[in-house]
């Protein structure tokens, strides 16, 4: 496929423990947490644990694993900030607007009339992050 992976991507260090995240989930094989720069209240990520730069090089078993946490995400940040929507983004390569890889996909919730913020790095006041981080686990919780 080109390129390989980098183990020292942020989410892979984020699976590793050595920077901190907001969890919402975690399974065998996938990991979802807030996006610290949203694009909107409640943007949140799934990742796969496995070493997959993106959907070009990730197995079937493994989509499909990404697939069921990202539908789970949705459906919860759908309820938790009683949502219109949900939008579900995923990236593949530079040309397509990847800067993180490691194979996620974006969900975030969406509002008639809101436009998504743009990804400007700007960082989420933690607070914030913790206080939908919550919202989103009770949604999760009643959901499953």
């Amino acid at each position: 496929m080109g390129q390989l992976y980098d183990d020292n991507n942020i989410f892979a260090k984020i699976l590793r423990g050595e920077i901190p995240s907001h969890k919402l989930y975690e399974d065998a094989d996938t990991y979802a947490f807030m996006d610290v720069m949203p694009q909107g209240k409640g943007h949140c990520l799934a990742i796969t644990k496995s070493p997959y730069r993106n959907i070009l090089d990730a197995t079937p078993d493994s989509l499909a694993a990404m697939i069921a946490t990202t539908q789970k995400l949705a459906r919860a940040v759908k309820a938790a900030f009683d949502a219109d929507g949900v939008t579900v983004m995923q990236f593949n390569e530079p040309a397509s607007g990847q800067t993180v890889f490691h194979l996620h996909f974006h969900v975030v919730p969406r509002f008639e009339g809101v436009a998504l913020k743009p990804h400007t790095g700007q960082m989420e006041d933690n607070a914030v992050l913790a206080a939908n981080a919550e919202k989103i686990r009770v949604a999760l919780s009643q959901i499953r």
